[in-house]
């Protein structure tokens, strides 16, 4: 989904993730060696930090980030010259708080011998706010002996940009000044390449005792069973001194907002305690991701490598909640809108109407070392916005924002006939315009996912098969808003593209042989006969005739795509298969939900009741929270999932899948043009009993849906006006 290409795997503690040079540092690398720590992710706004169990962060790559920069490249706790002993680690069920608690390992008393471990108590407390670090540092006395606490505070900022962290070299830095000190604080300052003058200060709410560079000594004096605080605040700006009342208050605000956030659309509820748990985390990862931009609400991608804005994966997250919360499609939309590109530039892999891939706000975007500035290097998220909006259009009725946004579809449509097709042969295709962009331009992104048989790499211009479906649901969409909006010549004519496209997918993607659809043709019109999770993006898209979605359906559940814990990006036995890899065999729970809702649009209930399942399980092994991406071995009974030792967490689109999961169970389409909910041979998952549906908003009209199980049937229960919603069973 991104910019570099897959990281390699690390040797020591993962941070959680892509062409593969520029790959991101794993923990441990650069900094001394120390028994690794599983890492932990705070965001807001266009900051977030990453640091380990012990609250420390060790400058591989981890940080404080803001902007595309570290600001925070080391940020360590010590008792004198050891490391405290870790006891437990977590981050609220809110995403707010982070708390680390740990004992000392000895300490000296006054005048006298050491401490034995494990009579003090440390706490650390931090959260973000505002694009400040606020922390708490407790220490408690649980012996009957005062102790002295030799408490240091070590720290520096790198000041390096998002794509140096992640492995990029760069022939010349700018100048990294002297710290500057005034006693209860620190100003670390970076003048770059671009003439921008980048700061972090570090502040303190006691004056350290001895304070140098970069590091603050306290020595506090404890009694027994007796406790005192320190209040630290980190931010790219100097602030008022830390002290326990803004701690508390904004605090307060940080929690306040994310419940905010965590209140849109509709509620989902069921009798499972850990299934509703899944869902209330994966809600609660979509709000902490989510950014307040002036358009409206955005998703950034994931933390750490892609907390920014993404175009394909904002998109694919709007969808998975839009049946639930609209809101999310309609930020998407605008934003999307506002930077759609004006012009041609083979650096940016932009032209007149596309739209964008991604936006970098750090000193090598800005001097155009590399061109993620604002980069356009994907093929697929052009005709996506325009099939979103028809969907947005569709579940919500809201023909105001289609109108507003009316030449912005019309500009899209636009790139995709004039500039998508480069060799006019009716197929979308991409080839970059520049060797710094991305070798691959569909979700599968890295150099070495599109491929023959053989294992040959593909050459350009490449038309990916899920591509075609995504300009056949483009083009959909806009001949049904060209119809509602009366311009029936127009709806005609785009509904005629559209099964242009369908039948050229159909005559030349289909391998009978094989009884599935091939993964792209390559720039000399050869089919690359690989069997991959792409065409299940057919499903999705509804461009497949019905007795072919059958059989591509019955192979993405069988032993080749599904290991047993979702789908396959790539089948087992094809050339380049490595259930480790990125894109080669790997799971993303993204692509299998989008594959499930898909089969779920056939007919299909009780593979995708089982996938659910598998991603369920999954999410259970990583505390309630899907990652990026997990390896694609086949399951063992009694084992967990394989992690993908870089794979982001928490991340959008992974986030989002529980809900396209539950939509692709229950068969439930919202229409609000039509003022119409329906819902189709409806099936909970394994093991729910009942499920329940709140506020789901129609129109002006809400919604409450209840199912209950009863043996092999599934009752439904609505709360609404007559008419609003409509049951059926399996042959509807």
């Amino acid at each position: 989904m991104d910019d570099l290409g897959p990281p390699p795997v690390p040797t020591t503690a993962p941070l959680g993730p892509q062409d593969t040079p520029h790959a991101p540092a794993a923990l441990g690398e650069t900094a001394e060696p120390r028994t690794p720590h599983r890492l932990y992710a705070l965001k807001d706004r266009n900051i977030f930090l990453v640091a380990d169990a012990l609250g420390d962060v060790r400058g591989a790559g981890d940080g404080l980030f803001h902007d595309d920069t570290r600001i925070l490249s080391r940020f360590e706790l010590s008792l004198g010259s050891e490391a405290p002993a870790l006891l437990s680690a977590a981050i609220g069920a809110d995403n707010v708080f982070f708390t680390s608690h740990t004992a000392n390992q000895q300490l000296p008393f006054p005048g006298g011998p050491v401490a034995p471990p494990g009579v003090l108590h440390i706490v650390r407390k931090r959260f973000l706010w505002e694009n400040r670090l606020f922390e708490r540092v407790r220490m408690v006395n649980y012996s009957r002996d005062a102790v002295i606490i030799p408490l240091v505070i070590q720290y520096d900022a790198d000041f390096r940009d998002m794509f140096e962290v992640r492995g990029l070299k760069r022939a010349k830095r700018g100048v990294k000044h002297p710290p500057e000190m005034d006693g209860r604080s620190v100003t670390l300052r970076y003048t770059g390449l671009d003439d921008v003058v980048r700061t972090s200060v570090v502040s303190f709410s006691d004056p350290p005792f001895r304070m140098s560079e970069h590091k603050a000594e306290f020595m506090y004096p404890l009694g027994p069973e007796s406790h005192l605080e320190l209040y630290i605040e980190i931010g790219a700006e100097a602030g008022p001194t830390p002290t326990r009342e803004r701690f508390r208050s904004h605090a307060a605000r940080a929690r306040f907002s994310m419940r905010a956030r965590s209140r849109h659309g509709a509620k989902v509820r069921s009798s499972g305690r850990l299934f509703s748990e899944w869902i209330e985390k994966s809600k609660a990862d979509l709000a902490l991701l989510t950014t307040e931009m002036p358009t409206g609400p955005y998703p950034y991608a994931g933390i750490p490598w892609f907390s920014t804005t993404f175009g394909r994966d904002a998109i694919i997250t709007a969808y998975q909640v839009l049946w639930l919360d609209p809101s999310l499609a309609k930020g998407v939309l605008s934003f999307l809108a506002e930077h759609q590109a004006t012009e041609v530039s083979a650096f940016r892999d932009s032209a007149p109407g596309k739209i964008m891939h991604e936006a970098r706000l750090g000193e090598m975007a800005a001097l155009g070392e590399v061109p993620f500035g604002r980069y356009y290097g994907g093929v697929d998220t052009t005709p996506l916005f325009v099939a979103l909006a028809g969907a947005y259009a569709e579940r919500t009725g809201d023909m105001a924002l289609i109108e507003a946004l009316w030449p912005n579809l019309c500009a899209a449509l636009g790139w995709i006939e004039n500039y998508g097709d480069t060799d006019k042969d009716g197929l979308i295709d991409y080839a970059r315009g520049a060797s710094s962009g991305l070798a691959n331009q569909g979700w599968k992104d890295s150099q070495d996912s599109v491929f023959h048989a053989d294992g040959r790499f593909a050459t350009g211009p490449i038309a990916l098969v899920e591509v075609q479906g995504y300009a056949f649901a483009a083009y959909r969409a806009m001949s049904n808003l060209a119809q509602h909006r009366g311009e029936e010549e127009q709806a005609e004519a785009w509904r005629a593209r559209s099964e242009q496209i369908r039948q050229a997918v159909e005559q030349r993607f289909w391998m009978e042989d094989k009884g599935f659809y091939a993964i792209a043709i390559d720039g000399q019109g050869e089919l690359c006969k690989v069997r991959a999770s792409n065409p299940g993006h057919l499903l999705f898209a509804r461009l497949v005739a019905p007795q072919r979605a059958r059989r591509v359906g019955e192979q993405l559940l069988a032993r080749d795509f599904a290991p047993g814990w979702g789908v396959r990006t790539l089948a087992l036995g094809e050339a380049r298969f490595n259930p480790m890899s990125y894109h080669n065999g790997s799971v993303w729970p993204h692509d299998t939900a989008l594959c499930a809702l898909g089969m779920s649009h056939y007919g299909e209930r009780k593979g995708v009741v089982e996938l659910t399942a598998a991603l369920f399980e999954t999410a259970a092994s990583f505390e309630m929270r899907l990652p990026e991406l997990f390896c694609g071995f086949p399951r063992v009974a009694g084992e967990p999932p394989v992690a993908y030792p870089v794979a982001c967490l928490p991340q959008a689109w992974a986030a989002g899948s529980v809900f396209m999961m539950l939509q692709a169970c229950l068969g439930v389409t919202v229409d609000a043009l039509k003022e119409a909910v329906t819902i189709v041979d409806p099936h909970l998952p394994i093991g729910i009993d009942r499920l329940w549906i709140d506020g789901l908003k129609v129109g002006a009209e809400v919604v409450n849906l209840a199912f209950e199980r009863h043996g092999e049937r599934i009752a439904v229960t609505a709360e609404a006006r007559p008419g609003l919603v409509t049951i059926h069973g399996p042959d509807r």
